[in-house]
């Protein structure tokens, strides 16, 4: 992501994926359509905002596929959008503290539960949709770290508060679920572009 100021961007336009982000994004989409790992990816959607759209890309061109847009699947909405933060900077400031006077919903921004059922309902919607139409294969939905790491926490049954430094959800890593018996659970976690240098210090 091309953030020199490292600012908390969320929803901000005009945050587009650097050089290096693209050459990620090509990573993650060839993982999956070529090689041991290949499958068969027949549904994309991705988040509305600008940076999704661009990762999406490379995820259309690498299977010929249209990109859907859902925006149930966009990044949260925060109330530090815009500025730089620390959570020890900002604490010493006065007019941060009722945005931070409950970390377990949270209060500076959108409730960890609104995130969970928002992306349960659209992977739900996209599986539904998948079986109705017959087609075999895969669904990519390009998202988030924050909406992405909820959905394990939620599918996995654990608490949604946490502390965001430990989210096990790298730039461009992909993270499978399946459904059983009408519940998700998940089934796999990689980095293909893990080797690739890259700090994202602007997601919520």
């Amino acid at each position: 992501m091309h953030n020199p100021d490292g600012v908390l961007y969320g929803r901000m336009p005009g945050f587009v994926l650097s050089e290096r982000g693209h050459r990620m994004a090509q990573l993650a989409s060839g993982h999956l359509s070529s090689g041991a790992a290949a499958r068969p990816v027949v549904r994309l959607a991705a988040s509305p905002l600008e940076r999704a759209q661009q990762s999406a890309q490379h995820w259309a061109d690498a299977f010929g596929l249209e990109i859907r847009t859902e925006h149930r699947i966009i990044e949260p909405v925060n109330a530090f959008e815009g500025k730089t933060f620390e959570a020890s900077g900002a604490l010493s400031h006065p007019a941060s503290w009722p945005l931070l006077r409950n970390p377990f919903k949270p209060s500076w921004g959108e409730p960890y539960r609104a995130i969970a059922q928002r992306m349960r309902a659209a992977m739900e919607d996209a599986w539904d949709e998948l079986e109705e139409s017959g087609d075999d294969g895969d669904i990519v939905m390009v998202s988030h770290q924050s909406p992405i790491w909820i959905a394990h926490l939620d599918i996995a049954g654990k608490r949604l508060w946490h502390d965001p430094r430990t989210r096990r959800c790298g730039l461009s890593s992909i993270t499978s679920f399946t459904r059983i018996e009408g519940r998700f659970t998940e089934i796999g976690y990689v980095e293909p572009a893990a080797a690739v240098d890259a700090v994202d210090n602007g997601a919520v």
